[in-house]
């Protein structure tokens, strides 16, 4: 991703698929999703610099792991709110469940690691004994 240090005020689809390293597809599906919601002239969609942040939140989103009905949520809360209190209290609440998933995520690895290693052991010894 890019960063661009003069933003501009409307964007084109192409301009933030270029900027974001996304296809157009993608971003029509963000719309089509309700997350983004362009002004159109004629055909072509004409993207705010809310537009253009809301893409940026929904991509670091997804990164982060959060599904776009969790994006959704929180763009509604901020809509709905703008002192944001119940929306940054509502991501604290999403990042600790994310975090407790994840964490339950690396245990579980942890253990069939082990299984793993178990098995490759047994294997190892069972060669060894054959060859003997």
């Amino acid at each position: 991703m890019s960063a661009n240090l003069n933003p501009q005020s409307t964007y084109s689809i192409s301009d933030l698929s270029k900027e974001f390293d996304i296809t157009t597809r993608s971003i029509r599906f963000y719309e089509d999703q309700g997350l983004i919601k362009p002004k159109r002239r004629g055909q072509t969609r004409i993207y705010s610099l809310k537009d253009r942040v809301r893409l940026k939140l929904i991509l670091r989103g997804k990164r982060l792991g959060f599904s776009l009905a969790e994006t959704r949520r929180l763009f509604e809360l901020y809509d709905a709110d703008k002192s944001s209190t119940s929306q940054l209290q509502t991501m604290l609440d999403l990042v600790e469940e994310k975090k407790a998933s994840l964490q339950q995520q690396m245990d579980d690895i942890k253990v069939v690691l082990m299984e793993l290693n178990s098995a490759e052991q047994q294997c190892k010894s069972a060669l060894e004994e054959s060859v003997k």
